[in-house]
């Protein structure tokens, strides 16, 4: 009914993460209908996804734009399986180039935690719950035609209403269509690791001693271990100094709930939730609110929320001594990450701070020149590491306002010397002549290219 055949586009959402079937049910199918020539546009692609590697291998997908390749599917593109590169997004990116129609989406297949039988669709009700939909509510809105997925059917109206049924054309009845348990998967855990806690503490005192640091101040943290942490020792520089945060923003997790409940933060503006308790959070506190990935991030949005955000807490695979993130390519060459909001949030705070640790084993994070750009570094202000912290040498307001900061401060070509004293210069890697994925700025230009490997 949804006109499917050889060479249109179709989009997924990746709120379930590591717990979606969605996608992989609905190509399975696709693949027996012997539809082929795809171009798909997932929101990102997770472990979860490797059936995706044999539907290019048999033509079913010969394009593929998302934030992020994960695991098998990363590797696999990198070692040159597609004829077409992988167009890599931010999340803002994606919102900007869907509305522009550079991302033009001819079927949207929505996994729906509940929905009525006209298509008024949430996230808080039903079997299997994510909490906000922000990725999922472009696609709806800018999508030819919206295939709701669920296994949760409600009376209608089916309130409160994240996607409406204005926006949606077909409603699918199955008996799963994902794993809530997925959603937590590797991204969130609490951490005791003596480093992520000292990177945390390090980031904390950063921000505590910084000017943005007063009534009313806003911010978003990561995922990982480290940013969870520096959400703890903000909990107790803000009781101790009695400050309280106008927002979080974000990906959010059970610890920004933590200080909503508490009255630490006022508001918590949702894009995405990384655990069960944040679901929960959205469905219940009015003071939790949900918005759609062009309210956000988009860069041609009449306005995102990044642009009121104080301070950002990004994690990086790698660091340059220009500043510059990678979070896309392992120290192999091979793609193994997600762009996701790291380019948006940096450029669009008044203070982006990625904190990593200063070497994983025996691979520095600190690098003379990192893989692959995804962040510029004119967008990255301060480093925060386990032995120190590193400032942009062109953010002088910082380094005034930090010279009596009581940890240790170093140029980024310190931290660098630090790190390959520990592991050794890298080798360089030894890349093919083939482009397997083009990183596109949250502005539509080309950043950087990545190679087969």
């Amino acid at each position: 009914a949804t006109g499917l055949k050889d060479g249109i586009s179709i989009s997924f959402h990746h709120h379930f993460r590591e717990g979606d079937y969605v996608m992989n049910m609905v190509l399975a199918e696709i693949a027996k209908m012997g539809i082929k020539n795809l171009s798909i546009a997932p929101s990102s692609i997770a472990n979860v996804h490797e059936p995706l590697i044999e539907h290019i291998k048999n033509g079913v997908v010969t394009n593929i734009t998302s934030s992020g390749l994960r695991d098998k599917v990363g590797a696999a593109i990198s070692s040159g399986i597609m004829k077409n590169p992988v167009v890599i997004r931010s999340h803002g990116g994606r919102a900007r180039a869907i509305a522009r129609g550079d991302i033009h989406i001819d079927v949207a297949f929505l996994g729906a935690p509940s929905s009525d039988e006209c298509g008024n669709i949430n996230g808080t009700k039903g079997k299997a719950t994510c909490g906000s939909l922000g990725y999922a509510m472009i696609d709806a809105k800018y999508a030819d035609q919206v295939v709701a997925i669920t296994d949760s059917l409600m009376p209608y109206p089916n309130t409160p209403i994240s996607i409406p049924q204005t926006d949606v054309d077909y409603v699918v009845q199955v008996d799963a269509f994902g794993d809530p348990t997925g959603i937590a998967k590797g991204a969130t855990r609490f951490t005791k690791n003596p480093k992520e806690l000292k990177i945390a503490e390090y980031a904390a005192e950063v921000i505590t001693k910084s000017a943005y640091f007063k009534n009313g101040f806003s911010f978003q943290t990561g995922t990982g271990g480290s940013s969870l942490a520096v959400a703890r020792f903000l909990r107790q520089a803000m009781l101790d100094q009695d400050i309280k945060a106008s927002f979080a923003l974000g990906g959010i997790t059970n610890s920004m709930v933590e200080l909503l409940k508490e009255g630490l933060v006022e508001k918590i503006i949702d894009v995405q939730d990384f655990d069960h308790p944040s679901a929960v959070s959205l469905g219940e506190n009015a003071d939790h609110y949900e918005i759609d990935a062009n309210m956000y991030a988009s860069p041609l949005s009449k306005g995102a929320v990044i642009n009121q955000l104080d301070i950002a807490i990004l994690s990086a695979l790698e660091i340059d001594t220009n500043f510059n993130v990678n979070v896309i390519t392992g120290s192999d060459g091979i793609i193994r990450g997600a762009s996701g909001g790291h380019s948006d949030t940096s450029a669009a705070c008044k203070m982006s701070m990625v904190i990593a640790p200063l070497v994983r084993g025996r691979i520095p994070t600190i690098v003379e020149n990192v893989n692959t750009v995804v962040t510029p570094g004119a967008s990255v202000d301060v480093v925060v590491t386990e032995v120190g912290v590193a400032i942009n040498p062109a953010r002088t307001d910082l380094i005034e306002m930090f010279k009596n900061l009581k940890v240790p401060l170093f140029s980024i070509e310190d931290l660098k010397k630090m790190a390959y004293q520990i592991t050794g210069t890298p080798e360089a890697i030894e890349y093919g002549d083939k482009v397997v994925a083009l990183i596109e700025y949250r502005d539509g230009t080309l950043i950087d290219v990545v190679h087969n490997v």
